[in-house]
């Protein structure tokens, strides 16, 4: 199959990429999907939790780019998770990996045409709102999506008819059911659970202090290099949608506050973070099926 390479793919092309993808996953596990659960840096573990899992690296379904970014597996784990039909993203895709956004949010669309009619989508994020330190985790209650508003959105080009609109509305983008499960299920683990803002932008490299102020002016309260792309594409096939944002540093706001961030600290973080997603994952997820 000859691949596209731009955003402004024809929508037939575009089409014939999904159902391709769906057709090879179905072969290899017949099970219709219900959630789709996409794991950010130093996330991976959840998908062990998942059981009678088939597990396909993102390398062997065709169309789909590859994972590249350390800590991201690249593979769906299918099977159930407390009880639930799902498949979780070992790792994502990102724009910044050089990947055009219909190959970056591809594999929501093969998810929507599995079955999946919800996203539980979780990220490593930058903490700007000064009350938020490491390790805490982050309700996205709305996003700023930078990398749209310059002009880079995964809906560019002919409109999928099959899968939504040509002009989604996105003032719900963030379920106002499933936000209030999981902070019903955060209370019931005794986790804080955070509420914010999440402003996505290209990367990979790092904010200035500059640009963080910027965010913080404009109601930000976390930032990061990924999630507004497939919340947007998963919003345009009326899937619901859940994020949540794991606060791996606290932005530095200028140059002499703090140390600077690494992905060492992002993966390192991971590991405080995780037990705290999945007890508001397993509280939300039952509501899903």
């Amino acid at each position: 199959m000859r691949l596209m390479t731009t955003a402004t793919a024809s929508t037939s092309a575009d089409y014939e990429h999904i159902q391709a993808a769906a057709a090879y996953l179905r072969r290899l596990d017949a099970r219709p999907w219900r959630v789709l659960i996409i794991l950010g840096s130093g996330l991976g573990a959840l998908a062990d939790e998942v059981s009678a899992a088939t597990r396909v690296p993102y390398a062997d379904i065709p169309g789909f780019p590859r994972a590249t970014v350390q800590g991201h597996e690249g593979q769906f784990v299918i099977g159930t998770l407390f009880g639930v039909p799902v498949a979780v993203m070992q790792g994502r895709m990102h724009f910044y990996e050089g990947h055009a956004l219909w190959q970056v949010t591809l594999p929501v669309r093969v998810a929507r045409a599995m079955g999946a009619t919800g996203m539980i989508i979780t990220n490593a994020a930058g903490g700007i709102n000064r009350a938020f330190k490491v390790a805490d985790v982050m309700l996205i209650t709305d996003h700023i999506n930078f990398v749209g508003l310059a002009g880079h959105n995964p809906l560019i080009g002919p409109n999928l008819e099959a899968f939504g609109p040509r002009f989604p509305e996105m003032t719900t983008a963030y379920d106002l059911e499933l936000r209030a499960h999981a902070l019903h299920a955060a209370h019931a683990a005794g986790i804080e659970l955070r509420q914010g803002v999440y402003a996505g932008v290209a990367g990979p490299n790092f904010e200035t202090p500059a640009e963080l102020r910027f965010l913080r002016s404009i109601g930000a309260d976390a930032v990061g290099m990924s999630t507004v792309h497939e919340v947007v594409v998963a919003r345009h096939a009326g899937m619901r949608v859940l994020g949540l944002s794991g606060i791996t540093n606290v932005a530095r706001l200028s140059a002499d506050e703090g140390e600077p961030p690494s992905h060492e600290e992002v993966m390192q973080a991971g590991t405080q973070i995780a037990p705290k997603m999945f007890a508001v994952i397993r509280g939300v997820l039952p509501h899903m099926a």
